[in-house]
């Protein structure tokens, strides 16, 4: 019987993170959990409740209300993976859209949030058999998962798949103003304080700018079987 593994995969947005660990959990019947997802959800509950604006954050404000926030996944059988809960309501679609992707990496930014986070993402897996995707988990939550991966793809390709994405939802978004989003999230990800986003020492690297799903996903799968034989 082949051992279960935690599968961390990393990386900067929009690179396709989410759709690798959705088909890797499938294949491998592996608990897929969407972090971006949950940090998304943090940023919407504070935008609803004005602790954050493009001009504006209230720290201290969202902290003391840390505690009135319960984030909890769902899986959507008719949809194939679970859906983002916040305060027992269905959040997924409104979690995707360009404002959140605007602000989360402020909210994200906060060391009490990723406190809160780290905490329950590291209960989701001590079990084992689950991929989890995100920007700290290699570095973080789980620096002893057996497989870590580390997507990146240029600025300029990443912003293109995001920009179809919101078109396809029935946005109204500009390229120019996703590539900015892009962009500064990578700055911000990247240069945080607490858990900025960067490449685990043993995490194997994956620049899939010019690389399409189907040869991504069979050269992991290969080494998801190496590592679970």
């Amino acid at each position: 019987m082949n051992k279960k593994i935690i599968i961390a995969i990393d990386g900067f947005s929009s690179t396709g993170k989410s759709t690798i660990a959705k088909l890797l959990a499938e294949k491998y019947n592996y608990i897929y959990v969407d972090t971006g997802a949950m940090y998304r959800a943090v940023t919407l509950y504070a935008m609803n409740n004005n602790f954050v604006s493009k001009n504006h954050l209230d720290e201290k404000g969202l902290l003391l209300n840390l505690k009135n926030i319960s984030l909890s996944f769902k899986f959507n059988k008719d949809l194939g993976y679970a859906e983002m809960f916040l305060n027992r309501k269905n959040v997924e679609k409104e979690i995707r859209t360009l404002e959140v992707s605007q602000l989360v990496s402020k909210v994200a930014a906060i060391s009490d949030v990723r406190k809160k986070l780290v905490a329950e993402q590291k209960i989701m897996g001590k079990d084992k058999g689950i991929v989890m995707d995100g920007r700290d988990i290699g570095t973080v939550v789980f620096p002893e998962a057996e497989l870590k991966l580390f997507m990146i793809a240029s600025a300029d390709k990443r912003a293109t798949r995001r920009y179809k994405e919101l078109l396809d939802r029935g946005d109204k978004v500009s390229f120019k103003d996703v590539l900015f989003n892009v962009e500064e999230r990578d700055r911000l990800d990247s240069t945080r304080k607490d858990s900025p986003l960067i490449k685990a020492d043993n995490a194997i690297e994956f620049d899939n700018s010019d690389m399409g799903i189907e040869e991504q996903f069979d050269r992991i799968c290969a080494l998801v079987d190496r590592e679970i034989a």
